[in-house]
């Protein structure tokens, strides 16, 4: 079982900034590969960044890729998503995601890839 706790959600001005964070306990943290989606009111969730065990690789959807960095501390249990730019659309619950696999392709866009998730954190960004 992997336990996952996402903070650093909140309310910001579009061109900003917010650091996600996703505290992990359980089984080893270092052994599973994560990711982060968002969901906004009515749509479906969806794919934003994933990060495999060691942090050597890293995905990003379209819409983020240059602006999003996703990062991983192994020692702290904790993967971050720097979110910079920031635009309304944007605006979403961010969920992170464990994978019971250390790696990732980078076609693995899907939900149903990721084992555990957490309760997620919202992020609005105003215009």
């Amino acid at each position: 079982q992997v336990q996952l706790v996402e903070s650093g959600g909140g309310l910001v001005q579009a061109g900003g900034s917010l650091r996600l964070s996703c505290a992990a306990s359980g089984r080893t943290f270092s052994s599973n590969a994560m990711g982060w989606f968002r969901q906004a009111p009515g749509k479906e969730r969806e794919f934003v960044a994933a990060i495999n065990w060691n942090g050597d690789n890293t995905y990003y959807a379209d819409s983020v890729k240059g602006r999003f960095t996703i990062s991983r501390d192994n020692a702290k249990n904790t993967v971050y998503l720097q979110m910079n730019s920031l635009k309304p659309e944007d605006t979403a619950v961010y969920y992170c995601a464990a994978r019971i696999s250390s790696s990732v392709p980078y076609y693995y866009t899907g939900e149903y890839h990721y084992t555990y998730w957490g309760q997620g954190t919202q992020v609005t960004v105003s215009s």
